[in-house]
């Protein structure tokens, strides 16, 4: 991941690779109208004062080039003279005033336009510390790419990127781009981690994965890992019952952050869904269903850097987060339909479709929350298709049963740029879980499917007395992966969405 820093020095004498600066539509002639058949006039944003004889410089460049303004779209061009760099690029902002979102995306199309770059100047205007931290974090968000599978060492690649600003000290604007490197880490992993080849990532890798970051980490960051013994003596019936398929068995890795100083904020429990591969078991998907469902892990990928991201920046909140991982597989011994199972919390639950198991291993992991002393819950999963059918494959949706939490995890997300939607647990779809043979039913009728999923799960967001737990559910099975292309700030293949949101919750409850 590349450096981030202050360019705080003389553009003329910068000698790195590329200088990226904005592009907004110029203004009609007073009075009057461009003609039809002229190039769409253009004019120079970069939010920091430019030497005039430069200015004049990228100025008739951009007359003669004639780029297109539109946001995220970049022209790339022979540096002028004056600069030092080899090359400049011209990056469109957009009609509009500047935003934390546009902004973002502009920063990332820049420097997913870069690829063999190794140093590059942003030159973006902004106007306090939310607007440079986008900067910063959509520049690190666009230079991602994955190369762990290739055979061959990745060439190029960005090492630095200096932002220009005109913040003063009282901004902190250092303590903004340290904050993002942090954020960027985490995402990168997280991205890292959903999209590793399921043959390669399994329950008992991804343990020792994220072993290996915490061991590295500086934050402090305590770690225990329930094999598939511990968590059939523990009485883990969801998660066992979803990996007894598989030969290999399930795991819940618990990371524990606990600050030196902490204010009166509650302790939060972070529960993700990590189905390594998910074939559906025995009610097994169709073959083009299964392309991307190495991806299935994307919310325990997003607990476990969210928790390292925590510990990095040193909120004072106490954070715990619990990996529910498991391969659904097919196997021998694989669960069937109709099979009752009894979870951590002592409830029977009737298995009616075996590929609804997401559900199932967030449930243990919520009730070890639970009893374990968490205040709050946050539990992020791909866990319907239901919900991008509703949302679609950019927004995920947000259900609790806690109108407060609920609402902080819609201004997080609001303030992060990962776009979220409120959805309901209507009481008239309780019964469609109601269970013949057993205590609840894991699934009901297709019409609702997202949201009767959180009203299952809404059931193990209590104590042992059964006192309700304020607890928000995340269903990002539409964002947490693109396999249609990467676009602005986000790369294809495994995003990281997520991880800013809990993130900024955190910081928000601190």
């Amino acid at each position: 991941m590349p450096r981030l820093a202050l360019g705080n020095t003389s553009l003329a004498g910068y000698s790195g690779d590329t200088v990226v600066v904005g592009l907004r539509p110029a203004e009609s002639p007073k009075g009057g109208r461009r003609r039809k058949d002229a190039a769409p006039a253009a004019q120079v944003a970069t939010g920091v004062e430019l030497d005039a004889t430069l200015a004049d410089e990228i100025a008739s460049l951009v007359e003669v080039l004639a780029p297109k303004t539109a946001l995220g779209s970049t022209t790339l061009a022979a540096a002028p003279a004056g600069l030092r760099a080899r090359t400049l690029l011209l990056v469109g902002l957009g009609d509009d005033a500047p935003t934390t979102e546009t902004l973002r995306r502009v920063a990332g199309a820049a420097t997913r336009a870069l690829p063999k770059a190794t140093s590059v100047r942003l030159l973006l205007p902004h106007d306090g510390p939310a607007q440079l931290a986008a900067i910063a974090e959509g520049a690190l968000s666009g230079s991602y790419s994955f190369t762990a599978h290739k055979s061959a060492d990745a060439e190029g690649g960005l090492e630095t990127v200096e932002i220009g600003t005109t913040l003063g000290k009282e901004h902190a604007p250092k303590d903004v781009l340290a904050r993002a490197e942090v954020l960027g880490r985490a995402v990168a992993w997280a991205r890292d981690l959903v999209n590793t080849a399921p043959n390669l990532l399994y329950p008992q890798s991804f343990a020792d994965r994220v072993a290996d970051v915490v061991k590295a980490s500086p934050g402090k960051i305590s770690l225990t890992v329930l094999d598939d013994e511990d968590l059939a003596k523990g009485g883990f019936g969801g998660i066992v019952g979803v990996g007894q398929g598989s030969s290999r068995p399930p795991r819940i890795v618990q990371m524990t952050y606990t600050p030196s100083r902490s204010r009166k904020a509650p302790h939060v429990g972070l529960v993700g869904k990590g189905i390594t591969f998910d074939t559906g078991g025995v009610c097994i998907k169709p073959a083009a269903s299964m392309a991307t469902m190495k991806s299935d892990m994307a919310g325990a990928a997003a607990v476990a850097a969210t928790v390292v991201a925590a510990a990095e920046l040193e909120i004072p909140v106490a954070v715990s987060g619990y990996l529910c991982l498991a391969e659904n597989m097919p196997g021998g011994n694989a669960q069937r339909p109709g099979d009752v199972v009894t979870m951590r919390n002592g409830m029977t639950v009737e298995i009616l479709d075996t590929d609804a198991e997401g559900r199932m291993v967030l449930a243990d992991g919520m009730s070890l929350a639970a009893e374990q002393g968490a205040e709050v819950i946050l539990d992020i999963a791909t866990l319907t298709g239901a919900c991008m059918v509703a949302l679609g494959p950019d927004i995920y949706g947000v259900m609790s049963n806690d109108e407060s939490v609920r609402d902080a995890v819609g201004v997080a997300s609001a303030a992060t740029d990962e776009p979220s939607w409120p959805l309901p647990l209507p009481r008239d779809l309780r019964p469609g879980l109601d269970s013949f043979v057993a205590d609840i039913a894991h699934k009901a009728d297709r019409m609702g499917g997202a949201l009767t999923a959180g009203i299952f799960l809404e059931e193990f967001a209590r104590t042992k007395d059964g006192e309700t737990i304020p607890w928000a559910h995340l269903d990002i099975a539409g964002p947490s992966f693109r396999d249609g292309g990467a676009r602005d700030h986000l790369p294809k293949g495994g995003t990281g969405v997520g991880v800013a949101t809990m993130l900024r919750y955190l910081e928000d409850l601190a």
